[in-house]
């Protein structure tokens, strides 16, 4: 780590500004990456987090000017990711937010080198690989929020921002001032002495949402409010969370076509308009009145969305209109649950995107189509007063003892928070979520770990914490809920060793039985980006171990069953079986004895047996390897193997003894089409296959 000269030797701080930036005034050589980012902001709450006094972004990547995101009060250098930030922020300066005076943040963006200065003067520097962003095609501004689509917020004015093509000095910097042109003409510009126009005329156009706007020459923001400055109308509308529509939205109802394409899934859930952003998380699934009910979050013209599902046995869906959207709650749909009231009516619990709250809805309607307006979930402190500075997100809510509890999702370095009530409006803090005596070494995860997406429940005697980890990818808890603080018992990873089996979410059913759903992000582009995994069945074994398992009613798909029985194979060989074929099936493999330490099957093979997708069992590394996908997967000395493999177009989910589900896509070429050939292979002895079941799968859609 390369902390700033600044925080190391104050004492010789001439020697540092030559080494630094070089002499004033110097000319200075730049790269196509180089820029300065700079913004003069009047923080009016210095507890905010995660929001930008300026970002430039395109695409995926940007650079911004954030508060607060990895430690409070703290500026930093905001990045996709971190991978430009600097995480250890300990000796960047003590309280130093911009609170209760006019502040200038500039970041210098210099060959392999980011440095900060505040007034001016250094802050933090470090080295890091820069990226061309001015360059590229179709970048933007954001101005609040981190980037485009990210959480967080600023609550203040701005008065001046600017960007530079180039990496400015120390001297450059400090006569810079507000509202006035500067001798080295800026990339881009917003003064907001009118509106809040770009005044270089790169970003011609802008959307100012949530509440922001411009007054007395400053860029007013408070939590979620945001400005996005584009050089396209269509890019600065998509940036904001509610977009602006040239006519009222009327809801949609998605739809799968009659004749759908070959390479699409039909039996997993898949959003059938493969043009938007969809679909992403799963969320509010309930059971009530006969009828299975899921959404989902998409992105169509009406913004951040919930679509809607529903099924009487959680395989065949029908399409709901679409109607919980920005127009309607005033904030983008993201995550969420789903429950009942003590009244026996559905409600749901979400995160509003852009709103930086969480909000509840309550259904009107059986069929769940019409909701009331949103209320909002702010506790209240022992004084009883609210604690609107909290950001909460991802809630999930469930009735104990007569009392609504609410748990609100947090990033890394927090702990989730709990509050309580007895009416859903009226809302008291309890405290965080995890017990003191959380084991990080017995579990073997820091409890610090990102906790997004959660989903709270009891399985028999034990209480179940889902989530995801944006590190780690989806995970679960297994442990007691005790004078309302949870401490875990056990911790393990769910759908592999990757972050492309995410957001869990699950119901429960009719007869009882916890089904979970999570969203796979594969990575075939257009033909299925982003599916529902299969429904998926958990309980707990004699050991409070979880089990996986693909639910009953998929059987209802089956069709043209074929079997093979005592298949001898010898070492390191392998055996295309000529009768089975398919790219929408069900296959089983059982093995009573496992000697080999590496042995599995191919699918989605050509007609001799190669270039498909690999399903390996790795007792030497203990992993289920499901194409470019592996969990953890331990298999017991003398355990006999039993693998459900459901193949669905390029998607493959794989069951392992009901210890671990994987998920992966087979890649390939464009337009290309699907082999459907099986292969048996051996590892470094003999083996002997009992069992090879296999079912052709029926659409859920006809």
């Amino acid at each position: 780590m390369a902390l700033h000269p600044y925080m190391e030797m104050r004492g010789n701080f001439s020697k540092i500004m030559f080494v630094l930036v070089g002499i004033a005034h110097a000319p200075i050589a730049f790269g196509a990456a180089d820029k300065t980012l700079v913004s003069w902001v009047h923080l009016e709450d210095e507890s905010v987090r995660a929001g930008s006094i300026l970002t430039l972004q395109n695409g995926s990547e940007f650079d911004g000017i954030v508060f607060g995101e990895l430690m409070t009060g703290k500026w930093m250098a905001g990045s996709d990711n971190w991978k430009r930030s600097e995480k250890n922020q300990e000796k960047y300066p003590d309280k130093d937010s911009a609170a209760g005076s006019l502040v200038q943040i500039a970041i210098v963006y210099q060959k392999d080198l980011i440095s900060i200065f505040r007034e001016g003067n250094p802050y933090a520097s470090y080295p890091a690989t820069n990226i061309d962003l001015l360059s590229k095609d179709n970048n933007f501004a954001v101005f609040g929020k981190r980037h485009m689509g990210g959480g967080g917020g600023i609550s203040g004015m701005i008065e001046d921002a600017r960007i530079y093509d180039r990496a400015l000095t120390i001297n450059e910097i400090k006569e810079l001032v507000p509202n006035e042109l500067s001798e080295i003409k800026p990339y881009a510009w917003w003064s907001f002495e009118d509106d809040a126009s770009e005044q270089t005329g790169r970003f011609p156009h802008h959307e100012l949402r949530i509440g922001a706007r411009v007054k007395n020459g400053k860029l007013m923001l408070h939590r979620g409010a945001v400005l996005i400055a584009a050089k396209s109308k269509e890019t600065a509308r998509r940036g904001s969370q509610v977009p602006l529509l040239d006519e009222p939205y009327v809801p949609e109802t998605p739809r799968m076509p009659i004749d759908p394409p070959d390479n699409w899934p039909i039996f997993h859930l898949f959003h059938p308009d493969v043009d938007l952003g969809a679909p992403y998380d799963p969320n509010s699934a309930i059971y009530y009145k006969g009828k299975y009910h899921l959404h989902y979050i998409y992105r169509n013209r009406a913004g951040i969305s919930y679509a809607h599902v529903s099924s009487s046995d959680m395989v065949r869906w029908k399409w709901h209109p679409t109607v919980l959207v920005p127009q309607v709650n005033r904030h983008g749909m993201f995550s969420g649950t789903a429950f009942l009231t003590k009244e026996g009516k559905p409600a749901h619990a979400y995160c509003g995107w852009g709103s930086n709250r969480n909000w509840i809805q309550h259904a009107i309607d059986d069929d769940l189509d019409e909701w009331s307006a949103p209320e909002v979930m702010i506790p209240s402190d022992e004084t009883g007063k609210l604690m609107v500075n909290e950001p909460y997100f991802d809630p999930d809510v469930w009735i104990m003892d007569g009392l609504y509890y609410g748990l609100n999702g947090r990033s890394s370095h927090q702990s989730p928070l709990i509050m309580k009530s007895d009416n859903l409006k009226d809302w008291e803090h309890i405290g965080e979520l995890l017990h003191p005596d959380f084991d990080e070494k017995k579990l073997g995860v820091n409890k610090e770990e990102d906790i997004s997406c959660p989903n709270f429940f009891k399985l028999g005697d034990k209480w179940v914490l889902t989530c995801i980890s944006h590190r780690l990818g989806c995970r679960y808890f297994i442990g007691n809920f005790k004078d309302e603080q949870y401490l875990p018992e056990y911790h393990a990873v769910i759908g592999g060793n990757s972050r492309r089996y995410f957001a869990p979410e699950s119901l429960r059913t009719q007869d009882g039985r916890r089904v979970n759903w999570s969203w796979f992000i594969n990575g075939n582009g257009k033909d299925h980006r982003g599916t529902q995994s299969l429904p998926t069945e958990m309980s707990l074994d004699s050991n409070n171990r979880m089990c996986f398992r693909p639910i009953r009613e998929l059987e209802t798909l089956r069709y043209a069953e074929k079997e093979k029985t005592l298949i001898q194979m010898k070492k390191d060989s392998g055996e295309l079986i000529d009768e089975m074929k398919g790219d929408h099936c069900e296959i089983e493999l059982v093995i009573a004895n496992t000697g080999n330490r590496s042995f599995g099957i191919d699918v989605l093979c050509n007609d001799e047996g190669r270039d498909g997708l690999r399903i390996k069992v790795n007792r030497e590394k203990n992993l289920l390897e499901v194409g470019d996908q592996n969990g953890d997967f331990i298999l017991e000395s003398g355990e006999p193997l039993s693998l459900r493999i459901f193949v669905d177009a390029c998607l493959v989910e794989v069951f392992a003894n009901e210890k671990q589900v994987v998920m992966a896509d087979k890649k390939r070429p464009s337009g290309s089409k699907i082999k459907d050939r099986i292969a048996l292979f051996s590892g470094e002895s003999d083996l002997l296959i009992d069992r090879l079941s296999f079912w052709k799968m029926k659409s859920a859609y006809q």
